[in-house]
């Protein structure tokens, strides 16, 4: 940035945010002019809100509202109606275009048109799922992805051919796992048996739905490979994306090839993964650490990752420009720099998949690089306002992402730090000791403690929601790795890239593995303080959405209205600490049920079941034991007709695996979930498969009253009928639309169409 552009950035910085007065009756609450005072203090603050060039960063929140809606609605909505009303709303909102009520119209068009956007995107990829489980399947088809991964690989396969034994519907797209190293490449044309099981359901009611993601991605059945895959030749070209993708698969492949001749190990790992994107082969411990610690964003390549690749090549090219003095009075170097780092970039977002986060870091670097090309400069909240409603137009479906979520909120944070935090904290930038601290270091580091504590802040409510977890030394962490990071490990990764074609990477590869040991001793060094791990009880949308809010006040707000997002902040934690736990968890088989025994932890009772389902159980509980620890089975006395537990009051919970024991159980128990025939004449609440079925899985919870009766969640109610969470098959005489019950009981239930499966731990 030249002189002038820098005297006019620092004049921008500090005479924003615009301070209005505060009436002098304000200062009185006892006296008879407080209360005109403040409502007249209230109305300049709300105007400067609604001043001109405001309106823009308010406008993709209005929009990712009207996709909540959609996600949220209990049946598919009808696209074209959901069209047409954002069409009206876009009218009204034109007439009323020098009305004082214009602002208020287009936030609602927004909102109308994010429903609709998502409804028609729905409706145009709208494809069958899989209701049950196939145990072989005869496919052919394309492979369009495959990922590495820590034990076994997995790809995508678009069929074309599909021949099974029973009735199945006509899959458009499977994810399939297969022994490690066993993948077919990206573009090959196989042949393979294979056992499909539906999306996988949520595994509790509020848990995270991997199903709906499946099915955006045009995924209807996921599974595993049964015997040796065959490759064919193709009977039709594969098009021009699939092209595409196996160019840069094997773009990706050869760089991995080259990192692993100098690499092995988690250095290999996440060098490929800080290059490629690709970070599926972390061994689980490094895994685990790094996003305990803080430093997991480090692996997923989002707006840190561009911006040093931007960076680099931006000064990389502008200082060799610059050793050329004919070049520097005739030619413009920095216009030619920024626009190649917008190019590297670009290839940087193709090579790295193209993810939510990196979409939004690109769209977010090239805004603010093509406004050096044209001598503009880029206003940060409007880059993040068209960044986000870009990202919305072309995956809608990103909103309920945790990693759209985390990724905007933090940026967001760090946007208002450096529009409001940097111009107050540096006030006295020209004061001696300001001045020494500079010279030492002392700006930078106090910048990038407050950014990670920003970020982190920013992000928490969305790493609570989703993972059950915080992180309490995140700022430790990054303090001690990201400097290394962006000094070391991404430079020389890029010079890597970058000497590959002359083939002498190998010596950049061995500097990146340097800052990597260091990362990767930094994460489990945090990872094993004390604490280390802020484990948090699941809680509801209603906190998240809250404490979503409080975020936006506080970054895009000017006025001092902005500090009531420090109060909805503060009331959405104390509602999250607030959500009362599940007493009984009851997979959609039956086959595993978890309930809150005497001490407050969690019993488990099982027959077979899923380790997976077990561990995201416990987490959501804030319970740091292990899925196989001892504890879990204290308590709880089992035979071979079933298993016996007590819940806190003393009352019995038994799960009956055969007809033979369930009698007993019926006089002992309170409630009972009945995996044979149940008796028709059983005293104690029962829950039967056929409730399971239809509602994917239960939570139980005692009832406000203290009657000793459960109130009862499903994942799937008898009303919701989703494309990704289809309603169950209705068997013949059964009356439609049956009310969901409230409590547990010996209530009929449909008959499931859509099993949750056994076992499918390939969708974390």
């Amino acid at each position: 940035m030249e002189r002038g552009d820098r005297a006019r950035a620092r004049t921008k910085a500090r005479t924003w945010p615009t301070r209005v007065a505060s009436p002098a009756g304000v200062l009185a609450p006892w006296g008879a002019s407080f209360w005109p005072a403040l409502v007249e203090t209230l109305r300049q603050w709300v105007r400067a809100e609604a001043g001109p060039g405001r309106l823009l960063p308010f406008v993709p929140i209005a929009f990712g509202g009207g996709i909540a809606l959609y996600f949220a609605a209990d049946h598919e909505p009808v696209a074209w109606v959901a069209c047409l009303a954002a069409v009206a709303f876009g009218v009204a909102g034109f007439l009323l275009r020098r009305n004082r009520a214009f602002p208020l119209a287009v936030l609602i068009t927004a909102f109308a048109a994010g429903f609709a956007t998502v409804a028609l995107k729905a409706q145009r990829i709208a494809h069958p799922v899989l209701a049950k489980p196939v145990q072989a399947a005869t496919l052919k088809g394309f492979v369009e992805a495959r990922e590495e991964r820590e034990r076994t690989d997995r790809f995508v396969l678009r069929v074309t051919e599909m021949d099974t034994a029973g009735r199945a519907p006509a899959l458009h797209r499977v994810r399939v796992s297969v022994r490690k190293g066993a993948a077919p490449s990206v573009g090959s044309f196989v042949a393979l048996k294979a056992r499909l099981l539906p999306p996988l359901s949520p595994l509790r009611p509020g848990a995270y739905d991997f199903g709906r993601d499946l099915y955006f991605q045009g995924i209807a059945a996921s599974g595993f490979v049964l015997g040796a895959i065959t490759t064919q030749d193709p009977p039709a070209d594969g098009g021009w994306r699939l092209r595409y993708a196996a160019i840069m698969q094997g773009l990706r492949d050869a760089i991995d090839a080259r990192i692993r001749l100098a690499l092995d190990g988690d250095q290999r790992a996440i060098a490929t993964a800080l290059i490629t994107g690709r970070r599926d082969a972390i061994s689980t411990p490094v895994n685990d650490a790094m996003f305990v610690s803080g430093l997991g964003h480090v692996l997923s390549i989002s707006g840190y990752h561009m911006a040093v690749v931007a960076g680099v090549v931006f000064f990389a090219v502008r200082a060799a420009l610059a050793l050329i003095p004919a070049l520097t009075v005739t030619f413009p170097i920095k216009k030619v720099a920024a626009a190649a780092a917008l190019a590297a970039a670009a290839f940087y977002l193709l090579l790295s998949g193209a993810e939510v986060a990196t979409q939004r870091s690109f769209l977010m670097t090239a805004v603010v690089l093509v406004a050096v090309m044209v001598d503009r400069r880029a206003i940060t909240f409007r880059t993040l306002a068209i960044a986000a409603l870009v990202v919305l137009l072309i995956a809608p479906e990103a909103l309920v992402h945790p990693s759209f979520q985390m990724s905007f909120a933090a940026t967001l944070g760090l946007v208002a730090l450096v529009q409001i935090g940097m111009p107050a904290l540096f006030a006295t930038a020209d004061s001696s000791t300001t001045a020494r601290a500079a010279l030492w270091g002392g700006r930078e580091i106090a910048m990038l403690a407050l950014a990670s504590l920003v970020a982190g802040l920013a992000t928490t409510p969305y790493a609570a929601y989703h993972f059950h977890r915080v992180t309490p030394y995140g700022v430790i962490a990054n303090l001690l790795a990201m400097p290394v990071v962006s000094v070391v490990v991404m430079p020389a990764g890029l010079l890597g890239l970058a000497a590959m074609p002359f083939g002498l990477d190998g010596v950049f590869w061995r500097i990146m593995e340097i800052g990597i040991d260091w990362m990767i001793v930094v994460a489990l060094w945090v990872a094993a303080l004390p604490g280390a791990i802020g484990r948090i009880a699941a809680f509801g949308t209603g906190p998240l959405l809250l404490a979503s809010l409080g975020i936006v006040l506080l970054g895009l707000l000017r006025t001092p209205l902005r500090y009531g997002g420090l109060a909805l902040l503060a009331f959405a934690t104390g509602w999250a600490l607030l959500t009362p736990q599940p007493d009984i968890l009851i997979a959609g088989d039956g086959r595993q049920v978890a309930l809150r025994g005497p001490d407050g932890r969690l019993r488990l009772m099982q027959s077979g079941g899923d380790s997976f389902r077990v561990k995201q159980w416990l987490a959501a509980d804030a319970d740091p034991r292990a899925v196989d620890a001892a504890s879990l089975r204290e308590g709880v006395s089992c035979d071979a007709d079933g298993c016996v537990a007590a819940l806190a009051d003393g009352g019995l919970v038994a799960l009956s695996f055969r007809a033979d024991g369930i009698g007993d159980d019926c006089a002992r128990a309170k409630l009972v979930i009945a995996l044979a025939q149940p008796p028709p004449d059983c005293a104690a609440r029962l829950i039967s498969t056929e409730m399971l079925a239809g509602s994917a899985a239960l939570a139980l919870r005692r009832h406000p009253a203290g009657d000793g009766e459960f109130v009862t969640e499903a994942v799937r109610p008898i009303a919701r009928d989703r494309p990704w969470l289809p309603a169950p098959a209705v068997a013949a005489g059964d009356p439609p639309g049956v009310a969901p019950p409230q409590r547990a009981g010996p209530r009929p239930a449909p008959v499931d169409a859509t099993p949750a499966p056994l076992d499918q731990h390939d969708e974390d």
